[in-house]
């Protein structure tokens, strides 16, 4: 059987190899981009719980990469603001900012540009409203985009009418911020921030089963419908992944 032949897969994983690159802007010593896009002026922030207080986290790592399994159902209990802000860490947490303005995290990313921005549609989060948030990492808080009524429906339909977006208790959408990682890799940064995405939702479903919940990863959605509900520019800022998580049913 023929198999079928990829046009614009190939021609990005040929045109984003080394030696199609030229001089970066790091290199042309243009102004490096923030490490995250800061809250917006006058709107609140909300504290999330730290690692210090997260009491009774604990699994073993081996039991949890067996028990990781993609839970498309879910129970009625929701996520604590605690385990939220476990989740949040785990994927995308700050172990600390560099001198030279980059951040350390708790997952990979080349040249640590970690060009990820992390927003949480909270469906059944305890003492959170519903609605869209962003994850402020280097400060561990959350900032409200919206409270929209029919968000979390209107996103369902965005991801090809899977139900589970907005009946698990929270789902994650992952944006990357283009710029960040071709600052210094040109276009083989677009290469990069795909793989940073993948590292963070493993983060994420492994922390899921150390809660007692389950995850399962989204990668099919309008990318369209989805970057105008997030408020992104689909060019720039655009998402590249996303996930949900709930308790057990």
């Amino acid at each position: 059987m023929e198999r079928m032949k990829s046009v614009t897969g190939a021609e990005f994983m040929e045109k984003t190899k080394y030696r199609y690159l030229g001089e970066s802007d790091q290199a042309k010593e243009l102004p490096q981009p923030p490490v995250e896009k800061p809250a917006e002026p006058g709107k609140p922030v909300i504290q999330l719980p730290k690692p210090k207080a997260w009491p009774g986290v604990a699994t073993d790592l081996t039991q949890a990469i067996q028990d990781r399994v993609s839970v498309r159902r879910y129970g009625p209990k929701p996520l604590t603001l605690m385990e939220l802000a476990y989740l949040l860490w785990c994927a995308q947490g700050v172990k600390s900012i560099e001198a030279r303005q980059v951040t350390l995290r708790n997952v990979p990313s080349a040249g640590a540009r970690h060009p990820l921005e992390t927003y949480v549609l909270a469906n059944n989060v305890a003492g959170l409203s519903p609605g869209l948030y962003r994850y402020i990492a280097t400060a561990h808080v959350l900032t409200p985009i919206t409270t929209e009524a029919g968000l979390a429906e209107q996103l369902a339909r965005a991801c090809l009418n899977q139900r589970m977006v907005s009946q698990a208790a929270a789902a994650f959408f992952w944006a990357a911020d283009a710029y960040r990682c071709a600052w210094r890799y040109g276009e083989r940064g677009y290469r990069y921030m795909h793989l940073d995405a993948g590292h963070a939702c493993q983060n994420l479903a492994l922390a899921a089963v150390a809660i007692g919940g389950g995850s399962c990863a989204v990668g099919a959605y309008d990318d369209d419908a989805v970057n105008r509900l997030l408020g992104l520019d689909g060019v720039d800022d655009f998402v590249v992944y996303a996930a949900v998580v709930g308790k057990q049913p």
